[in-house]
C-alpha cells in the first residue's frame, strides 16, 4: 500500500451513529472500487432506511465482499481449522408454539452435523489460541436444510457487513510478513479495533476466558443476530438462539492454553473425537430468548445491533430442544472440510431481521462456497445434501452430480405438467418487514452506545475472571509496537470501566498515558451485573465429562487406585494413567495396568485434576525426574485439584507445595480422601490458590 504524502493525513470524522469516518480531499488517497469509482462511505452498506434491510443494488458492498470471499482458495478464509461430528436434535415440548418449522414439532428428531472452529488461524494452526470459536449446526429437516451459523460469543466486533473484510484483514497475519499466525496480539488488529468503538463489547468477551475454552464440549453457542420465528398463524416472534452444554461451560487458564498448544496442538479435536468414540456423547440444550415488538421497543439498545446482548434477567431462556453428538465423521475431508454452512439456509417458520451484519452474510457465505467447493453444485456433496427431495430447474454447472431427465428446464411450462411448481401453502414466505425507508448509507443512532454493555460484562465477572481480562489485555497490547495504538486502547478501557483501564495501564507501566476518547453516547452506569455472563459464577459442581490423571509407578497402592477409579466412574469422569514408562506395570495388589501416557507425553496441563500415586520406590525414582516435579508444580499453578498418597510426600516437598484441603491438595490415605478430592475437583479450579501462584494485576 502506497504511503500518503506528507500533509495528506486522513481527517477523522465521527457521525451521529458513532462510527469513525477517515476522510481525505486528496485525489491520490481517495478510496475507490476496483473500477475506480470513488467511495464516499466505507462504513455502512446501502439500506432501505437506517434500520431497514440491505439493498442488493449496493455494488460497493457486493464488490468488496465478493473479492474478500475469493481471497483464499480452497481453504476457508476464516474458520479454517475445524472439527465436526454427526448427531441429532430433538424438539422440546412447546417449541411448536413459537414456530411452524417442521423440525420444531413435538417429538420430532432431526439429523444434524456440527462444525466447531477457530476463526483467525489457518487449517494447520493449533486448537487453543485466544480466539472466537465457530459453532455451526446444519439441521437436515424435512423441509430443507436449516443452518444455524454462530459463535461461542453472543456479540460481534462490527455492526455492518461492510467492515467484515477489514476486520478479518486486520486480525489475520500481517500482509507484509505473514505472521503472527492465529493471534490477535499484533499492531494491525489493535489499530483497527481501537478505531472502531463498536468493537469494545466484543473485545471484553474475547479477552475473557470464553476465548480459551476447556474443550469443544464445554462451549456455549449463540446465533449472534436477532431472528424471527413464525408460527402457523403467521405471527412473528423475535428470538436470540443459545446453545448451553449440559455439562456446563468451562475454560482453560492462559498458561494452560500456551502449554497445550505445544504438548498437543490437536487437543480440542482429539477430545471431541475420543468423547464420542467412547460413548460420552456431548449434549447441548437449544434455547431462545423470545420477545415481541413491545419488549424490543422498551430496550435501551437496538435488537438489530449485533454488538449487543439481551440480558437473561430481562428476557429469560426458553428451551426448545436438545442436541446430542453421537457419531464421528468417517472421512474428515469429505464431511468436515466439505460441509458448507450458510445463514441464508432457512426453512418455513424461521426468518431474518434487517440486521446489517446478517444481511451481508447472506451474500458472503454463498459466494465463498462457489469458489471453495468448485462451483454452484456444492449442495449435491453428500454432507450438504438435504434429506428431503430437491426439485427445481437449476441445471448443469461444474461438478453436477444429478442427471435430471426431461426437456423442460424452465417455468412456467405446459410441456411437463409433473414438473415443479410454486406452493403458496407450504412454500417459504418472508415476514413483511415494516422498516423499509428511503435509500441511505448510514448507521442508525440506536446503534451508537458502544460502552455500556462492555461495562456490564466487566461488572458481571468474578474477581478471578476480571484478573484474567486484565492479563489478556496486558499481554495483547504489550505485543503492539505502535505507542499511539496502545494509548488509544487504554482510553477505550477507561470508558468501559476506569478500574479496568487503570489496572491494564499499571500492568504495562503506562499510568496516565491513556488518550481522552469522546464516546458517541456516554456509557450508562446503572446496568446491573448479569450473573449468566460469568462462566465461574454459574459453573455446575460436576466432574462429568472431565479427565483425571493419576501419576503411577510400579507397586503403587492398588486399593487406592481401584477406589479412585470406581468413584470417578460413578461421577462420569475418565481416569487416565501417566507413568515414567509406557509399558505395563503392576500395582501392590498384583493387578496389571497399561499407562495411557508417559510423563513427557502426558503433562498435567492436559487434564482437569491430578492424582500423584507412586510407590515409595517409585517416588524415589520420580524425585530425580525434573518432568515429574514440574508435572506437580504445573497442576498446582494451574489451580487444579490435586490428590496424593502418603508415599508421594517427598515429591511435594521438592515441589515446595504444602498439603492443604482448603487449597485443593488432598491426602488420599485419609478416611474421606477420595471424596474430598472429588469435591475439590468439582470446583474445576481452586480459585483461592490463584493469589499464591499468580499475584493479581
Amino acid at each position: 500500500m502506497a504511503k500518503a504524502k506528507a500533509g495528506k493525513k486522513p481527517v477523522n470524522r465521527k457521525v451521529a451513529g458513532g462510527e469513525l469516518h477517515q476522510t481525505t480531499a486528496a485525489d491520490n488517497q481517495t478510496l475507490t472500487t476496483n473500477q475506480g469509482t470513488p467511495v464516499a462511505d466505507n462504513q455502512n452498506s446501502l439500506k432501505s432506511g437506517a434500520r431497514g434491510p440491505t439493498l442488493l443494488e449496493d455494488f460497493i458492498l457486493r464488490e468488496k465482499i465478493t473479492h474478500f470471499d475469493h481471497e483464499r482458495i480452497p481453504e476457508r478464509i476464516v474458520h479454517a481449522r475445524g472439527s465436526g461430528a454427526h448427531g441429532y436434535f430433538e424438539a422440546a415440548r412447546g417449541a411448536s408454539k413459537l414456530s411452524k418449522a417442521a423440525f420444531l414439532q413435538p417429538g420430532k428428531r432431526t439429523k444434524v452435523f456440527v462444525r466447531f472452529s477457530t476463526v483467525a488461524g489457518g487449517a494447520g494452526s493449533v486448537d487453543t489460541p485466544r480466539d472466537v470459536r465457530g459453532f455451526a449446526v446444519k439441521f437436515y429437516t424435512e423441509e430443507g436444510n436449516f443452518d444455524l451459523v454462530g459463535n461461542n460469543i453472543p456479540v460481534f466486533f462490527i455492526q455492518d457487513a461492510m467492515k467484515f473484510p477489514d476486520l478479518v484483514h486486520s486480525v489475520k497475519m500481517e500482509a507484509d510478513r505473514a505472521f503472527p499466525q492465529a493471534a490477535s496480539a499484533h499492531d494491525t488488529f489493535w489499530d483497527f479495533v481501537s478505531l472502531m468503538p463498536e468493537s469494545m463489547h466484543m473485545l471484553m468477551w474475547a479477552m475473557s476466558d470464553r476465548a480459551i475454552p476447556r474443550s469443544l464440549r464445554h462451549i456455549e453457542g449463540f446465533g449472534i443476530h436477532t431472528f424471527r420465528l413464525i408460527d402457523v398463524a403467521g405471527k412473528s416472534t423475535f428470538v436470540k438462539f443459545h446453545w448451553r452444554p449440559t455439562i456446563g461451560a468451562a475454560s482453560l487458564v492462559w498458561e494452560e492454553a500456551v502449554k497445550i498448544a505445544g504438548a498437543d496442538p490437536d487437543y480440542h479435536r482429539r477430545d471431541l473425537w475420543e468423547s464420542i468414540d467412547t460413548g460420552a456423547f456431548p449434549e447441548w440444550t437449544l434455547s431462545v430468548q423470545a420477545f415481541d415488538e413491545k419488549i424490543a421497543d422498551s430496550l435501551d439498545f437496538d435488537i438489530l445491533d449485533p454488538t449487543k446482548i439481551i440480558p437473561e434477567e430481562i428476557v429469560p431462556l426458553t428451551p426448545i430442544g436438545r442436541m446430542v453428538l453421537d457419531r464421528n465423521p468417517v472421512n474428515f475431508f469429505a464431511e468436515t472440510e466439505q460441509v458448507a454452512f450458510h445463514p441464508g439456509h432457512i426453512v418455513p417458520g424461521i426468518d431474518f431481521t434487517p440486521d446489517p451484519l446478517l444481511q451481508g452474510r447472506l451474500h458472503s457465505y454463498l459466494d465463498t462456497q462457489l469458489s471453495r467447493l468448485g462451483g454452484p453444485n456444492f449442495h449435491e456433496i453428500p454432507i450438504n445434501k438435504p434429506v428431503c427431495p430437491m426439485r427445481n430447474f437449476q441445471r448443469d454447472g461444474h461438478m453436477r452430480m444429478l442427471a435430471v431427465p426431461g426437456r423442460t428446464n424452465y417455468e412456467p411450462n405446459s410441456l411437463d405438467p409433473a414438473s415443479p411448481r410454486e406452493n403458496p401453502v407450504r412454500g417459504f414466505a418472508s415476514f413483511p418487514d415494516p422498516n423499509a425507508g428511503p435509500k441511505v448509507r448510514e448507521r442508525s443512532e440506536t446503534f451508537a452506545d458502544h460502552y455500556s454493555q462492555a461495562r456490564q460484562f466487566w461488572r458481571s465477572m468474578t474477581p478471578p475472571e476480571q484478573a484474567h481480562i486484565v492479563s489478556a489485555f496486558t499481554f495483547e497490547l504489550s505485543k503492539v509496537t505502535t505507542l499511539a495504538v496502545r494509548t488509544r486502547m487504554l482510553g477505550h478501557l477507561d470508558l468501559i470501566e476506569p478500574e479496568l483501564g487503570q489496572r491494564v495501564a499499571a500492568a504495562m507501566g503506562m499510568e496516565g498515558k491513556a488518550d481522552d476518547i469522546v464516546p458517541a453516547v456516554e456509557p450508562r452506569d446503572d446496568l446491573p451485573p448479569s450473573p449468566p455472563l460469568s462462566i465461574v459464577a454459574k459453573a455446575p459442581a460436576t466432574i462429568e465429562g472431565r479427565t483425571i490423571a493419576a501419576l503411577v509407578t510400579p507397586g503403587c497402592d492398588g486399593k487406592l487406585l481401584a477406589a479412585l477409579a470406581t468413584a470417578l466412574k460413578k461421577e462420569g469422569a475418565k481416569l487416565k494413567l501417566v507413568a515414567p514408562k509406557i509399558g505395563p506395570l503392576k500395582d501392590s495388589s498384583g493387578a496389571t495396568h497399561r499407562p495411557d501416557e508417559t510423563i513427557d507425553g502426558g503433562p498435567s496441563v492436559l487434564f482437569d485434576a491430578v492424582v500423584v500415586l507412586p510407590s515409595e520406590d517409585g517416588a524415589a525414582e520420580l524425585l530425580n525426574m525434573a518432568a515429574a516435579i514440574n508435572w506437580i508444580r504445573d497442576a498446582y499453578g494451574h489451580l487444579k485439584a490435586i490428590a496424593y498418597a502418603d508415599a508421594a510426600a517427598p515429591l511435594f516437598d521438592e515441589a515446595a507445595i504444602e498439603p492443604d484441603v482448603d487449597l485443593g491438595v488432598v491426602e488420599l490415605d485419609s478416611k474421606r480422601g477420595v471424596q474430598d478430592f472429588i469435591a475439590a475437583a468439582k470446583k474445576h479450579r481452586i480459585w483461592d490458590r490463584e493469589k499464591l501462584v499468580r499475584p493479581p494485576v
